[in-house]
């Protein structure tokens, strides 16, 4: 849990509140320091000093929007599995929850995009942990999917042929006793 949470109206929380508008818009190579600074009404040298890089700021976006994002889709999958014992049935609900909170909110291309300057993927690891004893591969399987589909959304495809394609996803995995 975070220690700290940006006011709106600091510069820092300014700019936190910019980055998430701008990266969930926008692909981050898209997106400049000047801008950033510029819709959060600061200069670009409080960036650097809040937050030390672009990158920074795009990793503490991220973070934040990522922290929802699995909020959400772990409060989908404990549901779909106190109804159910079918866990494919729980993980497309899972994430099809993330794909109508990813839209909803605007987060295409924050969430859309793996993480930038990192090798960690929350959301594979929940979808890996989420499918166990299914092979690792098959998290990062389906978390590319679930990006392409996002991808596809910001590039003008309509949700709902997304959120089509992620149903037709027929996992096969074992039921849990």
């Amino acid at each position: 849990m975070r220690e700290w949470v940006p006011v709106s109206t600091s510069p820092r929380g300014r700019l936190a509140l910019a980055a998430v508008e701008a990266f969930g818009s926008r692909p981050f190579a898209e997106v400049t320091v000047t801008e950033l600074a510029a819709s959060a009404k600061v200069t670009t040298g409080a960036l650097y000093h809040h937050f030390g890089s672009k990158l920074g700021l795009y990793a503490f976006a991220r973070q934040d929007v990522e922290r929802r994002l699995l909020d959400r889709m772990e409060g989908a999958l404990a549901a779909a599995e106190t109804t159910s014992s079918d866990r494919s049935a729980a993980v497309t609900s899972a994430m099809l929850v993330g794909l109508d909170f990813a839209v909803r909110e605007g987060f295409l291309h924050i969430l859309g995009d793996p993480p930038a300057g990192t090798d960690q993927d929350h959301l594979t690891e929940m979808l890996t942990k989420s499918i166990a004893p299914a092979t690792p591969l098959l998290g990062q399987i389906l978390t590319a999917a679930w990006r392409a589909a996002l991808r596809a959304i910001a590039e003008g495809a309509p949700p709902e042929e997304a959120r089509t394609a992620i149903k037709a996803l027929k996992l096969q995995l074992p039921n849990t006793p």
